[in-house]
């Protein structure tokens, strides 16, 4: 009887161990079981936190603006574009569309998504102090699994530059066809008028020759410009750089442009030194020089002076300096001088002449040079242009 009492003890002893130790074994089980739970939501965690981050670091380098908004019309993501584009003061998540935008028409956009799927193409105009800006809104309705609305995405184009340049497309176009028709027109009138019988007259026959010959010259003249400045911009235009002693150069433009001079009594001075020289295509120079000479010999002061000059920079470029004692040009002009067309003085600038293409010219063969063109005015004083080129390098 002991014996079977030991041998009960000792089986419910080991069932107990075995119990006890299966109860360890699921615990520990449980245990690992958890953290390997607690860690496969920190690594969940981590990883949405990252790509977050980067989903948040790509939509910031987005040109275009970017909101996201809510079911609520609250935004859920902004863009650093988006910000830049509104001047959002701080954070806008939360805040409304209008709130954050200031533009109803932004709101009625995020409202039409409550009836349409998208809305694409949808253009704005933004005035501000400074300059209007365009931009096209393009929106998508953001629908959940059963439908309903869950919020919309809108993207932003800035499109001001792009209105800009047709701006200045459609104005280019004007000024071609205004100078082309008038030069076109007094040829035609000379034509017509000597097919009706001025060509019988002798005197009324060289008459209207000449002036067919000398708007048919400013025809040509405008052509050439134009195509020049094809060239430049496309950056077609081949330079034959060469060590150039300046001074020569100079007096070629005067020695041309001297018989307009004293037409008009203005005195044309050579101040660059003999020893002043520049690495430059030699026939452009002088085109520069002709025109700014030019220029200033048409808009400066009758019976006065323009000055061709030169020196060195400290930094070791080269300065020119063409300058007049003329009347000088108004400050709100001087920004626009070297735009193609522009004339500060259009009545007086169609009785001189010319393409109105000259400064423009300037301004990209010296930046095909690697130089640059200012000017410096003050109304009845005079005008300089200035233009910097890179220096000689030495051996």
């Amino acid at each position: 009887m002991d014996a079977v009492l030991i041998l009960l003890a000792a089986t419910a002893a080991a069932l107990a161990a075995g119990w006890a130790r299966e109860r360890r074994l699921r615990r520990d089980d449980a245990g690992r079981k958890g953290r390997e739970i607690v860690e496969q939501r920190s690594r969940r965690e981590a990883e949405l936190k990252e790509q977050s981050q980067r989903t948040a670091a790509l939509f910031d380098r987005m040109v275009e603006g970017l909101i996201v908004v809510d079911a609520g019309g609250r935004i859920r993501l902004a863009n650093r574009s988006a910000e830049v584009l509104f001047g959002f003061a701080g954070d806008a998540a939360g805040k409304t569309i209008l709130e954050a935008t200031r533009r109803h028409e932004i709101a009625a956009v995020v409202s039409r998504l409550d009836r349409e799927l998208e809305v694409l193409g949808y253009e704005l105009r933004i005035d501000s102090m400074d300059a209007p800006r365009f931009l096209q809104v393009n929106a998508l309705a953001l629908r959940d699994t059963a439908g309903a609305s869950d919020g919309a995405i809108l993207v932003f184009h800035d499109l001001t530059r792009l209105r800009q340049l047709e701006g200045v497309r459609q104005e280019f176009v004007a000024n071609v066809s205004h100078e082309l028709r008038t030069p076109l027109s007094l040829i035609k009138s000379a034509t017509e008028t000597l097919l009706d019988g001025a060509k019988d007259d002798a005197a009324a026959l060289a008459r209207f020759l000449q002036i067919i010959d000398k708007h048919a010259n400013r025809l040509a003249l405008l052509i050439d410009d134009l195509l020049l400045l094809s060239t430049l911009d496309s950056g077609g235009l081949r330079l034959n750089r060469q060590p150039l002693q300046f001074r020569s150069t100079v007096q070629d433009a005067i020695d041309d442009l001297q018989a307009r001079a004293l037409a008009r009594d203005v005195a044309l001075e050579n101040l660059v030194p003999g020893s002043f020289v520049v690495l430059a295509d030699n026939d452009r120079m002088r085109q520069v020089v002709s025109n700014l000479v030019d220029n200033a010999i048409k808009y400066g002061r009758p019976g006065g002076r323009t000055s061709v000059s030169g020196r060195h920079l400290d930094d070791g470029r080269m300065e020119i300096t063409v300058a007049d004692d003329g009347p000088g040009i108004p400050r709100d002009s001087q920004e626009r001088i070297f735009e193609r067309f522009y004339r500060v003085d259009k009545a007086r600038s169609r009785e001189q002449g010319g393409t109105g293409l000259g400064l423009a010219i300037v301004k990209h063969v010296i930046q095909a040079h690697g130089g640059e063109v200012r000017i410096e005015s003050e109304p009845g004083v005079g005008s300089k242009f200035i233009v910097t080129l890179p220096g000689v390098p030495t051996p």
